[in-house]
């Protein structure tokens, strides 16, 4: 096997598996590129019955990436579950940075990195999926001169993935599984635009590339490439800084957590709800208490307490609708809103 002279990166969530088999099918032993591949997977599982699935329907040596190993035409590579798959220079890394859009392996890191070191001679596939990994992967390969490609959310089992790339990227190709590869055999099939790493690459890439293999990533770091904004990163903790490059509106923290916006919207609603279901317990027990105040006469039972009782029923009542129906913010608890723009 010789050296690729492309690098198809390639994105999937779910019904990943068997778009992936219908993909791989079409793709001969002598493909000029190596083929890598982010499938999000439970931490907990294992890649092998995986690779063996696309072994039995693929032309290519398909295999679970390892650390260091060099980049061979012809070969698909599979990042390992909870471990990030990427590019650097002519090899492959797997890491276990930091999630990207809450995930390990994220579409994302792999498109950067490839992006990163081969420019122009890069073509990213996002495939079916959920919510938005590879949206901005797709922003990065384009940036380096490579080209983007989408499957048909008609065609896709789970179209979220390849939607949320439409509404944001400027996509070269939109195809069903059926019709992408012979448009990628004609891609790699294209004399070298330059060798890798030679094209203009963005800086900012380049220092986003580095931290995730975890080189550098430090405040100043993250500094040179956005603004410091009145965010917390979900993950850590941690400040978040506005990324200010691209089409897609990101946000990083300078331990190498990213977020598209869209993700950063989810990951912050579900602490939201997290933190209510947190704050009805515990009105649940002031309530449960002063019920137990006044059924034994503890103390001098007023008529304050008493209508502070009533009161309290009447919040966990309207929290409880609102969590459990989703009810608009009219319908909150009288003063939610106000709780919210003291904190915010």
């Amino acid at each position: 096997m010789s050296s690729p002279s492309h690098v198809i990166v390639i994105g999937t969530s779910a019904g990943g598996m068997p778009a992936l088999v219908r993909l791989m099918q079409q793709l001969p032993a002598s493909l000029p590129a190596a083929v890598l591949v982010v499938q999000h997977l439970s931490p907990e599982s294992s890649g092998e019955p995986l690779v063996d699935r696309l072994n039995a329907h693929s032309q290519l040596h398909c295999k679970l990436a390892r650390d260091r190993e060099p980049l061979q035409a012809g070969t698909l590579y599979l990042a390992p579950p909870d471990r990030h798959l990427l590019v650097k220079e002519t090899q492959v890394l797997v890491t276990k940075g930091p999630r990207e859009n809450n995930y390990r392996p994220a579409v994302d890191a792999l498109f950067r990195s490839a992006a990163v070191a081969y420019g122009p001679n890069v073509v990213g596939v996002v495939l079916t999926g959920m919510l938005h990994d590879g949206t901005a992967g797709l922003d990065f390969v384009k940036r380096c001169g490579g080209a983007a490609m989408v499957q048909d959310p008609a065609d896709a089992e789970y179209p979220s993935m390849p939607e949320s790339a439409l509404r944001n990227v400027e996509v070269d190709y939109v195809l069903p599984i059926d019709m992408m590869g012979r448009v990628l055999i004609e891609l790699v099939g294209l004399p070298k635009s330059s060798s890798p790493g030679s094209a203009p690459i963005p800086e900012d890439l380049k220092t986003e590339a580095a931290i995730a293999e975890r080189i550098v990533g430090n405040i100043e770091d993250v500094r040179k490439i956005g603004k410091q904004v009145p965010l917390t990163c979900p993950d850590c903790g941690g400040a978040l800084w506005e990324l200010k490059h691209g089409s897609v509106l990101r946000y990083r923290c300078h331990t190498g957590h990213s977020f598209t916006a869209d993700a950063l919207l989810d990951k912050s609603q579900d602490a939201m709800e997290e933190t209510l279901w947190v704050a009805l317990r515990m009105m649940e027990e002031r309530k449960n208490l002063l019920a137990s105040m006044a059924s034994h006469g503890t103390g001098a039972w007023t008529v304050q307490q008493a209508e502070k009782l009533e009161e309290i029923k009447q919040h966990v009542n309207r929290m409880r609708e609102f969590l459990l129906n989703g009810q608009p913010a009219g319908s909150r608890p009288e003063g939610f809103q106000d709780d919210a723009q003291h904190r915010g």
